[in-house]
């Protein structure tokens, strides 16, 4: 075999030795990485996947969110997130295999297709990676807090101890599970991530119901400048956009789904993405407008936070949100994984190894732990990359790539609902990371590195 290809790059053997040579090492590669190893997914597969890639902590972020919309703006920008991001969905599953033969596996994939080679990648590759990369590290940083919540919350007695360390504690588990090969292994550790989001969404509306409407309880917007509350507004718009980033998986998770011409995989998995939607729609709309409804502008960034009683639920709750997203972090660092293995192999030349994929996986996990410890806004961070990356994956490259590919006619109702889509995703890209980044700085001011 090493010889065959010392002659093949020496350009000593005929060209079709050298390209059945290349096919087979392709394949095994292909065999190797962990989205295209497996196609054995079942629609159900795609239900909890999706559910735990969207129902993200982002959900206890809602009812902050919405104090800093106001009642009207903050129902309509929840309604319209839930319609948009289900369409341009629809129209990613739909792409999946839109052309006969052949699966766009992967989200550059179908950026390439639609941009052209080069193009595409310089598209999507970075947008994507920070949508993976920043939910990654947003997940830390949430997994570290809900750790220490529950720890705070059981022991109230116990000596304080520095969030740094319970985000340490939470990327130690990722330290084994990185090591899951693909997308199919993750399947218990995505459901249980599933049924854990559905239960402490559950948790935060019903114990808000439970503690009912505050005493003087406010709904005008916090904020004493109209600059702070424009700032705010803009902040929320992220929060609201990261709440819907399961885009950036969904080509990913298709992938894992068997197709023949008779049952393409968008049948499958456009049934659990509907499950999934019907999940999130019951996770983030009660705690969204319960949330705000029973604290007002009071809320905390974290709505758990805002709940103090019962000591027991709320430890609970916070140990579901832990489990959650260990599910989610896993979901996200899939794709990532994939891309580095796919170069250091295809690239870089590496033999496809376990040592290989070792090495790469628990740098990626320390990585994006030090980041997590040294930049803990967890809010801040939500906006900025809220509005930064997710809004051109989720809202709009979508639409872009279908009115390329697809070439809807002039006028018609694809192409007038695919340039709404695109306007309103563009708005929530240049406005959000506004707010957030004002939220990052004026933290950072306070903050104190590594306390």
């Amino acid at each position: 075999m090493a010889s065959v290809e010392i002659e093949a790059t020496n350009g000593h053997t005929s060209a079709p030795h050298k390209n059945t040579e290349k096919s087979e090492r392709e394949r095994k590669i292909d065999d190797w990485l962990p989205i295209t190893s497996k196609r054995n997914g079942k629609w159900w597969y795609s239900a909890f996947h999706n559910v735990t890639a969207m129902v993200g902590a982002g959900v206890l972020g809602l009812p902050y969110a919405m104090s800093e919309l106001g009642w009207g703006p903050g129902v309509t920008i929840l309604i319209l997130s839930w319609i948009i991001t289900l369409y341009t969905l629809w129209q990613m599953v739909e792409m999946h295999e839109m052309v006969p033969g052949k699966r766009f596996d992967r989200y550059h994939e179908l950026g390439q297709y639609a941009f052209g080679e080069k193009l595409g990648l310089y598209i999507v590759v970075p947008q994507q990676l920070v949508v993976e990369i920043g939910v990654n590290i947003v997940y830390m940083v949430t997994g570290g807090t809900s750790l220490q919540k529950f720890h705070d919350t059981v022991c109230s007695d116990c000596k304080k101890i520095k969030l740094t360390f319970f985000i340490m504690i939470f990327a130690s588990v990722h330290f084994v599970l990185s090591h899951l090969p693909d997308f199919n292994s993750i399947t218990g550790v995505s459901l249980a991530a599933a049924v854990m989001s559905l239960s402490y969404s559950t948790i935060a509306w019903a114990a808000s119901v439970d503690k009912g409407v505050q005493e003087n309880v406010q709904y005008g917007y916090k904020a004493e400048s109209t600059a702070g509350t424009v700032f705010n507004f803009f902040n929320a718009l992220g929060t609201v956009a990261f709440a819907y980033a399961g885009h950036n998986v969904v080509l990913e998770i298709q992938a894992t789904i068997p197709s023949t011409p008779e049952k393409p995989s968008k049948v499958p998995m456009w049934r659990g993405v509907v499950v999934a939607y019907i999940v999130v729609a019951v996770c983030y709309f009660p705690v969204a407008l319960i949330g705000y409804w029973m604290f007002g502008n009071e809320v905390d960034s974290d709505i758990l936070i805002s709940l103090e009683k019962p000591a027991w639920l709320i430890a609970m709750a916070n140990l579901f949100v832990v489990i959650h997203v260990i599910g989610s972090y896993q979901i996200y660092a899939m794709p990532v994984f994939d891309m580095i293995e796919t170069v250091m192999v295809k690239k870089l030349n590496f033999e496809p190894s376990t040592i290989l994929r070792f090495v790469v996986r628990n740098v990626y996990v320390a990585f994006t732990m030090f980041i997590a410890i040294t930049f803990p806004f967890f809010d801040g961070l939500l906006g900025f990359f809220g509005g930064f990356a997710f809004a051109p994956t989720t809202y709009f490259l979508p639409c872009i790539m279908w009115l390329v590919i697809h070439k809807p006619k002039r006028f018609s109702l694809s192409w007038f609902t695919n340039w709404i889509c695109i306007f309103l995703g563009l708005c929530l890209m240049i406005l959000s990371p506004i707010g957030g980044l004002r939220t990052i700085i004026i933290k950072a001011k306070t903050y104190k590195f590594y306390s």
